[in-house]
């Protein structure tokens, strides 16, 4: 068995409660398709500016309404989640040129560790919460840019605000650091909305108020998890192309055990969170996986290999035979990214993360593209707080992650649950219970 400390789930306490192919077409038309679409992508078809709609504002806005709110001030800042950002800020020591930690050291600015998170303050007393990540480099773009967009506003006119932000980044920061910090605020927005309103944002998107979705576990113990009646479960699967075999037979073993010890029933998934995977390399993993009679085998491949992803979808998934669904986008931003990803058929199983993607507006943009195109929505960490209300909301959506405990500032975006779902949180706004003294208790320094 490996180590997943980093990735395991263990249920808060606090928070639970007691109740209980088609065939695939030949190489040559899957190239000649994707040059059109490449072409496509060169001539400005895969818009990263902004629509005329959106420029102009979308409809349903209520810029004069009597109950007009302003927004006063934007702060935001990294926070210390759990073991993972201990060191974050040291420089690294590598052993040479050729050390393999050197192809995947992120930095203070990778997503996990360098969670973000947001504070906007109105002349109505409501303060909404955010949550994003890019560290300091996140934060810079709030500080210098973002908030001179947001401070005076309406903080109702969620998507004219989010429009607005995106258009005049658009030429520095379509994906990335910009994203995650238009995460952050945007999350926040729609916290200080559902308080405006009283209801929670799953409510203002439609849910009802005994939703519920499955759990899936990543990574942690089976048989604690199976005790707490939760049926699926994710493997971290942390091997490429440049894996020893043992290395890499260490690994399968494990999902193999994983399947042994949940038994037939249930859906078990991996994640490679692959940076150099290619196309041969993955088709053979999942060959040798199938046993394990996997759901979706998830980032397989680069987030940038967008047409590796739709051969891996024709060579092991649904559109050749059927071994595995393939998913990604844990990775990808905005409605733009993932319209890339529909439209060239790069994946079954879509993964917003609301907290890096762009956040809740981009988040429901995204889930509209996919429902549309007939695909799967399963957010990335849906589970949390954040992540839920679109995971209780999008219709194709199953199951939702399980999301990381081990410090009071996580356990405080924890949603509740019971016999292995999630439900519906009641709280106005997203539910959280953070406050402006814990986040700054939290503050990540150096």
């Amino acid at each position: 068995m490996i180590d997943q400390s980093a990735n395991t789930w263990e249920a808060p306490d606090m928070r639970q409660h007691d109740t209980a192919g088609t065939a695939a077409s030949s190489r040559r038309d899957f190239l000649s398709r994707s040059a059109g679409f490449a072409a496509l992508a060169a001539s400005g078809g895969f818009a990263g500016a902004v629509s005329t709609a959106a420029a102009a504002g979308r409809p349903g806005q209520e810029e004069d309404a009597p109950d007009r709110i302003t927004i006063r001030s934007v702060d935001a800042y990294p926070v210390h989640i759990n073991q993972r950002s201990e060191g974050l800020l040291d420089p690294p020591v590598f052993s040479g040129d050729d050390d393999p930690r050197r192809w995947r050291y992120g930095g203070p600015f990778e997503q996990l560790p360098s969670a973000i998170i947001a504070m906007i303050k109105t002349d109505a007393g409501i303060t909404g919460f955010g949550m994003g990540a890019g560290g300091s480099a996140a934060v810079e773009i709030i500080d210098g840019h973002l908030k001179h967009l947001l401070i005076g506003t309406d903080p109702l006119n969620v998507d004219q605000l989010w429009d607005q932000m995106y258009s005049s980044a658009v030429l520095y920061g379509r994906r990335g650091i910009f994203a995650m910090a238009l995460s952050a605020v945007d999350t926040a927005l729609w916290d200080i909305k559902g308080k405006h309103a009283g209801r929670s944002v799953h409510a203002l998107l439609g849910g009802k108020p005994d939703d519920r979705v499955a759990i899936y576990q990543t990574g942690g113990d089976i048989a604690a998890g199976k005790a707490l009646g939760i049926r699926h479960f994710k493997r971290i699967l942390p091997i490429g192309p440049h894996s020893t075999e043992a290395e890499t037979e260490r690994y399968i073993d494990d999902v193999l055990a994983a399947r042994d010890a949940m038994g037939p029933e249930g859906n078990l998934m991996t994640d490679c969170v692959s940076r150099n995977g290619t196309v041969d390399w993955a088709v053979g993993v999942a060959e040798r996986l199938r046993p394990a009679n996997l759901y979706f085998m998830e980032e397989l491949l680069s987030p940038d290999n967008v047409f590796g992803y739709a051969e891996l979808v024709e060579k092991i998934g649904g559109g050749g035979p059927g071994w595995t669904k393939v998913a990604c986008g844990e990775h990808e931003y905005t409605e733009h990214g993932f319209d890339v990803l529909v439209r060239l058929g790069s994946a079954e199983v879509l993964q917003p993360d609301i907290t890096w993607c762009g956040g809740l507006t981009a988040a429901k943009r995204i889930a509209d593209l996919v429902e549309a195109a007939g695909l799967e929505l399963i957010p990335h960490r849906g589970g949390s707080l954040w992540g839920l209300p679109i995971s209780l909301t999008a219709p194709s959506c199953t199951m939702a992650e399980s999301f990381a405990t081990g410090s009071p500032i996580l356990d405080a975006m924890q949603a509740p649950f019971e016999n292995g779902d999630f439900l519906a949180p009641s709280e106005p706004g997203f539910g959280t219970g953070l406050t402006e003294e814990m986040v700054l208790d939290h503050r990540l320094r150096p």
